[in-house]
């Protein structure tokens, strides 16, 4: 299959102060953008907060050694069921970029979200892209400076709430915003909070859409998951073209009245009219600034739309093909397989060390102990007492903790000592037997009668 050409070379019109300043608009994709965009904002900022029986809903704890995943506590054993679900979810992306293309980052991808917000802190303390851009490169007045302080601080503010926030997920936020307001945070989390907090300032508020083009791994590979039937923003040129301003425009003059407004609000500064670009980020603002032009002008809406480059060409469009099932296939299997993984998590996480000191003790000519390190962690939040016991081919007896209670004792190393009499092999296999309420785990081991 032929891949759709992308250009990747433009030059995007800049002010006297070396940037494009976006200009805000309305319309029914922004909306939309705002409708996804605004409850994932909730959920990231209030998510952090939610308790469950006392515990944060969702918690990737160093300190405790668990993953708190709503509600439900995993161990680190099972971080092969993250790594599955961001498999499944990359699935799921591929799926929507070769069906819409690059929806995800117009519309949910945080970098675009955040960005979109530092736009509007921007437009709202400085006034309307044209007017930042007339004064770009002027003199700073008395109240020019007052307004880009404001802008500065807003932002640092946000800047700041973004990296507590997150690093909530990682730290109790209760736990991290006392230590603050008291200044008890240690040397390694306030210089984490700094450095999320001037990261986040420094791409959402001055880099912006270079990371869309310059880093982001998804520009580069758009081409090659697109085909002809990718519904994607594009310009109809064989109903735009020629260009012409209204007021020049003749019987044979294209719709398009070459007012530029789609490239004023575009968010990473192309011309859609020059083509499919490495930079689009299918935020869809483009169509909503031309479709109030279109309206006003009274020509029809969709000169920029959704479209696929074989609707461009007059062709039938097909959205179920081949590439799309497939994706589609793999994606509804990984999040299967992930599903079906959450349902065999880690209750009960054993860890058994021989001592490293002498393998085997004799106490007399017919007894012979081992010595033996034991760590139990529960994940079920009604585990709180757990019996241990031991089994093997013949008699052994346990001395050591024969419950382990696990609000004070779990992720301890306890001792335990295993003896038994009249063992004649030089290794045997022993068997550590954990069980709670409703749950019953048994962890081998070997006990060894001599050296080799």
């Amino acid at each position: 299959m032929e891949k759709i050409p992308v250009v990747e070379d433009f030059t995007p019109t800049l002010a006297k102060d070396g940037k494009f300043h976006v200009r805000l608009t309305s319309g029914r994709f922004q909306n939309l953008r705002r409708l996804v965009s605004w409850p994932l904002l909730g959920l990231f900022f209030g998510l952090v907060w939610v308790q469950f029986d006392g515990q944060p809903w969702l918690l990737f704890s160093f300190e405790q050694r668990r993953i708190i995943l709503f509600g439900s506590a995993l161990s680190w054993h099972d971080l092969s069921l993250l790594a599955g679900l961001l498999i499944a979810g990359a699935c799921l992306l591929f799926f929507l970029a070769v069906a819409w293309g690059r929806v995800w980052c117009g519309f949910a991808c945080p970098q675009s979200i955040w960005t979109w917000l530092f736009i509007r802190i921007e437009d709202f303390t400085e006034g309307r892209a044209s007017k930042r851009a007339r004064e770009a490169g002027l003199p700073l007045t008395g109240r020019k400076l007052l307004r880009r302080v404001i802008k500065h601080l807003l932002w640092i503010l946000l800047a700041v709430a973004t990296a507590t926030t997150f690093t909530g997920y990682f730290v109790p936020i209760r736990e991290l915003v006392a230590a603050a307001i008291q200044i008890q945070l240690s040397p390694a989390v306030t210089g984490w909070l700094l450095m999320m907090a001037a990261l986040t300032y420094i791409d959402a508020g001055l880099v912006r859409e270079k990371i869309c083009l310059h880093a982001c791994p998804y520009a580069r590979f758009q081409s090659v998951m697109f085909d002809a039937d990718t519904q994607t923003v594009s310009y109809d040129a064989g109903r735009g073209e020629p260009r012409a301003n209204r007021r020049k425009g003749d019987a044979a003059s294209g719709d398009c009245i070459d007012c530029g407004l789609c490239v004023q609000v575009c968010p990473v500064g192309i011309d859609i009219r020059d083509g499919l670009q490495a930079a689009c980020i299918d935020c869809a603002a483009c169509i909503d600034a031309c479709d109030s032009v279109m309206a006003k002008v009274e020509r029809p809406r969709g000169l920029i739309r959704f479209a696929s480059e074989a609707q461009l060409q007059g062709k039938d469009s097909r959205f179920l093909r081949p590439r799309l099932a497939g994706y589609g296939v793999v994606m509804i299997g990984a999040f299967s397989a992930v599903l079906y993984g959450f349902t065999g998590t880690t209750d009960l996480l054993i860890e058994i060390r021989r001592d490293r000191g002498a393998l085997f003790m004799r106490l007399d000519d017919h007894t012979v102990c081992n010595n033996y390190r034991v760590k139990v962690e529960g994940f079920v939040s009604e585990q709180q007492l757990v019996d241990v016991a031991v089994s093997g081919d013949g008699s052994y007896e346990l001395f050591g903790p024969a419950q382990i209670d696990l609000t004070e004792n779990s992720a301890s190393w306890l001792p335990y000592r295993v003896c038994t009499r009249d063992l004649k092999q030089p290794m045997a296999e022993l068997t550590f037997n954990f069980s709670a309420p409703s749950i019953a785990v048994a962890k081998q081991t070997t006990f060894l009668n001599r050296s080799f």
